[in-house]
């Protein structure tokens, strides 16, 4: 590998600088992951300026001059390298600070306007965001151990990081081949209830009248609940949920997410809860198992079901069930 880049120095640079193309990639797939309405854009081109700045700064000194002796001893010790070093770590920890945020909005989102129990998608990002926090922090300890006259220690760290690697790669594609549903995002034009509230005009009905008419409507709305059970669909959204009682779903994501003071994916589980304890407790269904509950009152998940049914009744349904 050395001798070939003795010879091909400039095109071994070109292929190092590649490294700040990773983590730009990383989060356009994470928006690409986590939003299904997502497109590659002209202006995503912004997030090429750092590899093309560096590559324009290897010019004079790097990629032009033909220099005598090891391309690795004189390579390490010009500036233009440290600056590089430099900028791979501000850059990663610009991008992973943006992830997180993108995680945060889009599981804010999902609460407030799905009512599929399964959050399988930002739990499968944020671990995988973790784990690549975890193995990069193990590239930045190799890398200062390049420049610690350590050279036995860092050869060894290259074999760790590569193996790390090709672990991380085998862990992704296994989930992507298993789980398919990981990789359905909601709409991005979804807003929070907290970033409407500001844009409500004031009406000019007195304060009496407001709540009067918001009682009206969350009684309305919890009849409905009862009465059409409309939980039971396991991919009931609120958009699909506003259709059905002709309420406009930003009026109906204020009533809940605002005035009930619940998520919409919470304020759904409670009505699938309550059906489920209910069937716990008929002696004539002591027949059906706990699965077939579940799946019965519009979850799709045992994992789903038992934390939220614990999260209500501080026990598991098995536990409920014998109780009774």
């Amino acid at each position: 590998m050395y001798l070939y880049t003795e010879d091909h120095r400039n095109l071994e640079i070109f292929r190092s600088t590649a490294c700040l193309l990773g983590m730009p990639l990383f989060y356009l797939y994470v928006l690409a992951v986590c939003y299904s309405d997502f497109r590659l854009k002209w202006k995503h081109l912004v997030h090429l300026i750092p590899f093309i700045v560096t590559n324009l700064i290897f010019i004079p000194r790097i990629y032009l001059p033909i220099d005598e002796g090891s391309f690795a001893s004189t390579l390490n010790q010009m500036s233009e390298i440290y600056f590089i070093q430099i900028l791979i770590e501000f850059q990663y920890a610009f991008y992973m600070i943006n992830v997180f945020l993108i995680l945060k909005k889009y599981r804010e989102i999902y609460l407030e306007n799905y009512a599929n129990p399964s959050t399988s998608t930002y739990k499968w990002l944020f671990q995988m965001t973790c784990v690549f926090l975890a193995a990069h922090s193990i590239v930045a300890l190799k890398n200062i151990i390049r420049y610690s006259g350590f050279r036995e220690v860092f050869l060894w760290a290259n074999v760790l990081v590569g193996t790390i690697a090709l672990f991380i790669t085998c862990w992704f594609i296994m989930k992507a081949l298993n789980h398919p549903e990981l990789f359905r995002g909601v709409n991005s034009k979804l807003k929070l209830t907290k970033d409407i509230l500001p844009e409500v005009e004031e009406k000019p009905e007195s304060v009496n009248a407001q709540n009067d008419l918001i009682n009206n409507q969350i009684a309305a709305l919890k009849q409905y609940m009862i009465e059409k059970e409309p939980f039971l669909d396991p991919s009931l959204t609120i958009q699909e949920l506003g259709n059905q009682i002709n309420m406009p779903v930003r009026d109906l994501s204020i009533l809940i997410n605002h005035h009930i003071n619940q998520h919409f994916f919470d304020f759904v589980n409670e009505y699938r809860i309550q059906k489920a304890m209910n069937i716990l407790k008929d002696q004539s269904k002591s027949q059906l198992t706990v699965l077939e509950i579940l799946y019965e009152v519009g979850f799709n998940s045992k994992s789903s079901f038992n934390t939220s049914f614990k999260k209500y009744t501080n026990v598991t349904p098995t536990a409920y069930r014998n109780a009774s």
